[in-house]
């Protein structure tokens, strides 16, 4: 019976000393979800390259982040509702560069303008693939070379402007193709040879300058005379618009008396829901498809288990395959019901669609019913980082070294664009193994916002109810219930000690040889004991680069301090993974740990002696004072 009793009390201490609120934590499961998804496109990386090959600046399109492969947010960039790129401008900006042949693969790009330039070397010939270029604007630069012939291959261009370059040879037989070619400007530079006949009926079109067959002792001119058509389309303007004015105002007339009348007979403004088996497209988000209920049933055979990728708390996640084959994965929620619960839905579909970065989950779209909320990903062929550490099937590879430092790096970015780059900035809130993703190249991708919060940037934390997984919640998050980016930090050190051990973030079963609990506990054991090996997974066989450990080791040590302002911001965070800054750093938080350490220690005596005082006292009363 004494024993009994001592055991007991030895964990209630343990809940006491570890966390205050633990008990009241248990309420929420340790919910380990993996939320598959894919990759994004390259277009970000074209942009990048070709930013790299103009040879910018740092102050040029300083906002044209590498990491960010979605860059419809850049500065001169214009995307489409699908997210691609449709236009970039850059003229008159000093560049020096060459052009990258990468933009050959903006597939819907319409405009791209780079006149004004200093750029050199040749028009590469991959911009015969840009499909959709309907303009393109290389004028004053000092492009040398010839006109590639693949420029023929572009059906929808309508405005080829390279004037005043040093572009030469023959003008390319291929432009004659060109059927909706309206403007054509070739002057000044070293072309020569013969203007092709079916050019001089381009609408538009320059081609002074140069040593071709046009001018004065040939039958054609080189420049095109526009003025009667300018004056025949500013008459025809004005009378389109004169017309067009009077049916406008008709048309205004007959809305007003139409909002009259039906004010009158007492009409209500129609409330457009999406029912079950129906796709109203009328409401949406940006960029966001509103998926219907039918196409998501469809897609998930019914919302079989077998489908089922993973459960929690907010409901069950199934694989889905779309009728154009695009594999998708589909959170269906439960507790959209709750109080708050529809316009945190709203809310948090809004969040995820602005937050677009190659290391964050991108959201597809969303479902409505009167009875349901689903979330639509692409679907994440790797799974989840827990999955990988703990929970692959016999044959299936263990994530290897290498593969862990990316995911360390990747999360790291991804965390850093959401604290610093996002305005308002977001919070996740319960950053861990389980909720980082990886694509088919096994690039990290955190997911699962369903905590996240958006936060004023004037304000330094949020007081909010605690929600979160245990063993990865910070502490003065857990005590006060304020939440700030440092708690994501505390969060993600967690996350780092998982990749180093292969570890859960609590683990009961170490009560058999040890009191640490907790994973960070035990990290901390035994990096002052400089066990490393015994840190390590064992899953890697001893195949790790053990200075590389050890950094992860320290970088995860800095992040879960105790005190939120001591620990590191993401930005901090990443350019000690990349190694720069961590030794300083580490240095002064060791000085600051030991003296830590000797006082806990000494409170501790001090407190197990008292406690031995309890515990005899305890067993003279249960032994009957004997």
């Amino acid at each position: 019976m004494f024993l009994q009793v001592y055991f007991y009390f030895f964990v209630l201490r343990w809940f006491a000393r570890a966390y205050p609120k633990l008990i009241w934590m248990m309420i929420w499961q340790n919910h380990e979800i993996s939320v598959s998804t894919s990759a994004f496109a390259p277009q970000g990386d074209a942009l990048y390259a070709l930013r790299t090959s103009l040879n910018a600046s740092v102050s040029q399109l300083s906002d044209w982040n590498q990491n960010q492969v979605n860059p419809c947010t850049w500065s001169n960039v214009i995307c489409d509702n699908s997210y691609n790129v449709i236009s970039v401008t850059l003229s008159s900006m000093g560049f020096s560069g060459v052009l990258s042949p990468r933009i050959g693969i903006l597939k819907s790009l319409s405009t791209l303008t780079l006149q004004g330039n200093r750029i050199t070397g040749e028009i590469p010939k991959e911009f015969g693939n840009l499909s959709n270029l309907i303009s393109l604007d290389l004028e004053n630069n000092q492009l040398t070379g010839e006109i590639p012939s693949t420029l023929g291959n572009l059906k929808k261009l309508q405005f080829l402007i390279l004037s005043q370059n040093n572009l030469r040879g023959r003008i390319p037989e291929s432009v004659t193709n060109l059927p909706n070619l309206i403007n054509l400007q070739l002057a000044s530079n070293d072309l020569s040879g013969r203007v092709p006949d079916r050019l001089f009926q381009v609408s538009k079109f320059n081609f002074s300058g140069n040593s071709l067959n046009c001018g004065i002792n040939f039958p054609h001119p080189c420049v095109s005379d526009t003025n009667d058509t300018v004056a025949h389309k500013s008459k025809l303007g004005i009378i389109i618009g004169t017309v067009g004015g009077v049916i406008g105002l008709f048309l205004f007339g007959g809305l007003v008396f139409l909002l009259w009348k039906g004010k009158h007979k007492g009409y209500r403004r129609e409330v457009f829901v999406d029912v079950p088996g129906e796709d109203d497209r009328r409401i949406a988000f940006g960029q966001l498809k509103r998926f219907s209920w039918r196409e998501l049933q469809l897609a998930t055979d019914g919302f079989s288990e077998k489908n089922v990728l993973g459960q929690g708390g907010f409901g069950k996640v199934y694989k889905g395959v779309l009728g154009d084959n695009t594999k998708i994965a589909v959170k269906r929620l439960t507790d959209y019901e709750s109080p708050g619960g529809e316009q945190a839905f709203l809310r948090e579909v809004e969040m995820i669609s602005v937050a677009v970065h190659k290391n964050l989950l991108r959201l597809i779209g969303f479902c409505t019913t009167p009875s349901e909320r689903l979330l639509v990903y692409p679907f994440m062929q790797n799974l989840s980082v827990a999955y990988r550490l703990r929970e692959i099937k016999p044959g299936e590879p263990v994530l290897d070294w290498p593969t862990r430092k990316r995911v360390a790096l990747g999360t790291a970015r991804g965390l850093e664009y959401l604290h610093e780059h996002c305005n308002p900035k977001i919070i996740h809130r319960d950053v861990k193994a389980a909720n980082v993703l990886l694509d088919e190249d096994f690039e990290a991708v955190v997911g699962d916002f369903g905590l996240a919060k958006l936060v004023d940037v004037r304000k330094t934390n949020v007081t909010t109810q605690v929600r979160g997984t245990m063993g990865h919640i910070a502490p003065e998050y857990l005590s006060t219930g304020k939440s700030s980016e440092r708690t994501d930090v505390f969060g993600y050190g967690i996350m780092l000690l998982e990749l180093v051990t292969g570890q859960r973030a609590i683990d009961f079963s170490r009560l058999e040889e040890e009191d640490d609990v907790l994973l960070l506990d035990h990290v901390k054991k035994l990096e002052r004991e400089k066990r490393l090996s015994a840190i390590v997974d064992r899953n890697l066989c001893r195949n790790y680069n053990s200075q590389e450990v050890e950094m992860m080791i320290r970088v995860a040590l800095l992040c879960t301090q105790g005190s939120p302002e001591e620990r590191p911001t993401m930005s901090e965070v990443v350019r000690m993974l990349e190694g720069e800054g961590l030794a300083e750093r580490w240095e002064e938080w060791q000085q600051v740990e030991v003296t830590r350490q000797e006082e806990y220690e000494r409170l501790q005596r001090r407190f197990d002696w008292g406690e031995d005082s309890i515990y005899n006292q305890d067993a003279i009363e249960l032994s009957g004072g004997r």
